[in-house]
């Protein structure tokens, strides 16, 4: 079916409205027409292998195999939340797959032909494949042959699981077009251009996970965890996003449409009245003068970034720079992007965050280097893998130092969890000036600092510590709450136990300020919380006056802090820190921010 335009994707009076709960990840309502995100066919090719490839590639296999069953249960689960008859008919549906990736035919046939055809997994499942679902077609029964496609279905699955493609681009679509999926990665997310796309609906996802942050810090309306979501429309049908509601409205009524439309229009409204808030400072009653940056995944959001008032990028993620590519950028690549960056913010401060792939962020070019962990979020990622490929590291530095001759740039190195990682990323750093030296290579002198992030409980217990080694500390409260609360921050199904007002995480953030202010360096909170005016007043009692977001958040952010006396806020932040309770700390924080 053809993408229509939001014009010709007008209400349907003989479709029935269906309203759909998810969870309102990213602000605002988004009205238009649907794209249906579908996995479609994966180009394969052949390799023969040697007699040493046949047991390494059965391994990679059985590990597609295990990540396709994983990824059905998760289906599964959250299938069983779907209304009456749907959910057993859907269940039935993903039973039956997770049968075809349970030793059976399809799974004993693709280890045969891997073994004695001596082919690559990919094409073995392509053919066994195949050669099952014409099997399927050529029978009589219509319910049997229709079999065919969810086998091909299974196929393209494990294929894409092999190949890691997980991304598809969206250059073509229509202006307001809302993508649908089952899921979109922070890859998938990158891709999406706010001047095409109004905003998307997934099936899987969850508030904190980094595709909820970046469709924030895009801007673009975002509902996520949508039980029913696909095979409730198709491409081309009217759909509205509500991420302020956490609601998908499929086919809406042209009742409903015009309800949208005025929302839409107050909430346009409300950011341009909180836009003439950019050239005021953020600043208390009491005169306690705050810094507010802008957390940056992508180029395009300096300039929004700007003007919405950033005063500097208090965390540019560099991951973009190894997304959707086959191949690893080089250190002059790498050079060249962030001194464009650094000229843009016309000699305001810029923190660039060293590579930080892993769990749900894992770049395509290092995926082919290294197995997928059984657990992603406590395995080989972020500083670990940057210390482990020392030429991948080296290349980042040198990029780093180079760029810092073009404006104030500081260094940040993420998931650090003892002396040893900072002070071999010194050694290192020491050996890249040298050669820069050597080289004639103009760097800033002083060098840039370097930062440390403080996101697991092992740093922020020896913050202290750190402190003597580190120029400055950033507290990324996302990683923080996930690692102190053993809680998948993507995961839909334990989302609700995601609370950053734990009294852990407040102990581990307090503890950390109290670090940073004894040794003297500064310190920011550049997670989700900083971004979100609830917050405000707890950070910046606990001696927090750095904060760093995604720029859509600033002006309402700022609008907080101008409301706020620091006095009565420090001594707010020390009757809560004297709590134990989780209700009782939010109850104290939202009366405070209803007095105030």
């Amino acid at each position: 079916m053809p993408i229509l335009s939001r014009r010709e994707a007008r209400p349907v009076a003989n479709r029935s409205t269906r309203v759909l709960e998810g969870l309102g990840v990213a602000p605002g309502v988004a009205i238009g027409p649907a794209y249906l995100l579908e996995a479609g066919a994966v180009p394969v090719a052949v390799r023969q292998l040697s007699e040493a490839e046949i047991e390494p590639e059965l391994e990679r296999f059985r590990e597609a195999v295990a990540k396709g069953q994983r990824q059905l249960r998760k289906l599964k689960t959250k299938s069983q939340s779907l209304p009456g008859a749907a959910a057993e008919e859907v269940g039935y549906l993903l039973e039956a797959y997770l049968q075809m990736l349970s030793g059976s035919r399809l799974v004993r046939g693709v280890e045969r032909r891997i073994a004695e055809e001596k082919v690559n997994a990919e094409a073995a499942v392509h053919a066994e494949i195949g050669e099952i679902a014409e099997g399927f077609a050529r029978l009589s029964d219509q319910y049997l042959a229709a079999r065919a496609d969810d086998i091909r279905g299974v196929g393209e699955r494990l294929i894409r699981n092999l190949t890691q493609i997980s991304y598809t681009a969206f250059s073509n679509l229509p202006p307001g077009t809302v993508v649908i999926a089952e899921e979109l990665s922070p890859a998938d997310t990158a891709l999406l251009d706010p001047t095409l796309v109004g905003g998307f609906a997934t099936v899987l996802g969850g508030p904190e996970g980094h595709t909820a942050i970046m469709a924030r810090s895009l801007g673009l309306p975002a509902v996520l965890g949508v039980a029913g979501l696909i095979g409730s429309l198709h491409t081309g049908d009217m759909v509205v996003v509500d991420g302020s509601a956490g609601r998908v409205v499929v086919h809406p009524s042209p009742e409903l449409v015009g309800e949208y439309e005025r929302r839409q229009e107050e909430y346009r409204r409300e950011q341009r009245l909180l836009g003439r808030l950019k050239r005021m400072p953020a600043v208390t009653r009491d005169g306690a003068v705050v810094t507010l940056h802008a957390n940056i995944e992508l180029l395009r959001e300096i300039e929004p970034a700007l003007a919405a008032g950033a005063e500097g990028i208090g965390l540019l993620r560099t991951e973009f720079l190894f997304m959707n590519r086959e191949d690893l950028p080089g250190e002059e690549e790498q050079y060249q992007t962030l001194k464009a960056i650094v000229e843009a913010m016309h000699g305001r401060p810029v923190t660039a965050r060293t590579l930080d792939v892993g769990g749900d962020k894992l770049a395509l070019p290092l995926s082919a280097h290294f197995p997928e962990s059984a657990n992603p979020a406590l395995g080989l990622r972020a500083i670990r893998l940057s210390l482990k490929e020392r030429p991948l590291l080296e290349a980042q530095l040198a990029a780093m130092l180079r760029a810092s001759a073009h404006g104030p740039i500081r260094i940040l190195l993420p998931m650090i969890s003892s002396l040893s990682e900072v002070r071999q990323v010194r050694q290192v750093m020491a050996a890249v000036l040298r050669r820069l030296k050597r080289r004639r290579v103009r760097i800033a002198d002083p060098p840039p600092p370097l930062g440390v992030m403080i996101e697991i409980p092992g740093a922020a217990l020896s913050a202290d510590a750190l402190a003597q080694t580190a120029d400055f500390f950033a507290i990324g409260t996302n990683d923080l709450t996930m690692y102190t609360l053993a809680i998948d921050r993507s995961e839909e199904q334990v989302a609700y136990l995601y609370n950053p007002l734990h009294p852990a995480v407040l102990r581990l953030i307090q503890f950390t300020a109290e670090a940073a202010l004894r040794a003297r360096i500064p310190l920011s909170v550049c997670g989700e919380i900083a971004g979100d005016p609830r917050y405000t007043a707890l950070l910046l009692g606990l001696g927090v006056h750095e904060l760093s977001m995604a720029w859509p958040a600033l002006p309402r952010v700022k609008q907080r802090i101008r409301t706020l006396d620091m006095v009565a806020a420090t001594r707010r932040a020390r009757v809560i820190m004297d709590q134990y309770d989780s209700e009782r700390i939010a109850a104290l924080l939202d009366d405070f921010n209803t007095l105030a």
